[in-house]
């Protein structure tokens, strides 16, 4: 079972998920999954197709937004889409959380939904160094 680390009341982060993970995940009042990693990064992890069949068994509303490295405008601009019409909270998974938790950040800062030092604290808070990511929260902010 994976560690599902709560950043607001509305989104958390977890690493890879498990198809026993989605029905957990509904449990703990989950209502959209998102996730963050390319089919075939890693040998054995659930493929996009099952972790959305595995979604809908549960109840639960999922979206792909996969991230290779940084996440790009695009990726940005579809995480922020989903944040801003999400009917609950939303759980986002990748390899460890770090890039869910950066897309968030990033795609916060592109809703000026809070200031770049409150989003690094959150982060901080659940055990993610975003520090480095500070001046690009910042001027994404400001635009």
């Amino acid at each position: 079972m994976s560690a599902f680390v709560q950043v607001t009341p509305d989104f958390a982060v977890s690493p890879q998920l498990s198809e026993d993970d989605f029905a957990a995940a509904k449990a703990a009042g989950f209502t959209h999954i998102v996730n963050n990693r390319p089919d075939g990064e890693e040998a054995g992890q659930l493929t996009t197709e099952a972790a959305a069949a595995a979604a809908r068994a549960a109840g639960l509303a999922f979206t792909a937004i996969p991230v290779a490295g940084m996440p790009g405008r695009s990726q940005v601009e579809a995480m922020a889409g989903l944040l801003k019409t999400s009917s609950g909270p939303v759980l986002a998974y990748c390899r460890s959380g770090t890039r869910s938790i950066t897309l968030w950040a990033l795609a916060q800062a592109s809703l000026s939904a809070a200031p770049a030092d409150a989003l690094v604290a959150a982060a901080r808070r659940a055990g993610y160094d975003l520090a480095p990511l500070s001046p690009t929260l910042q001027r994404l902010g400001q635009g």
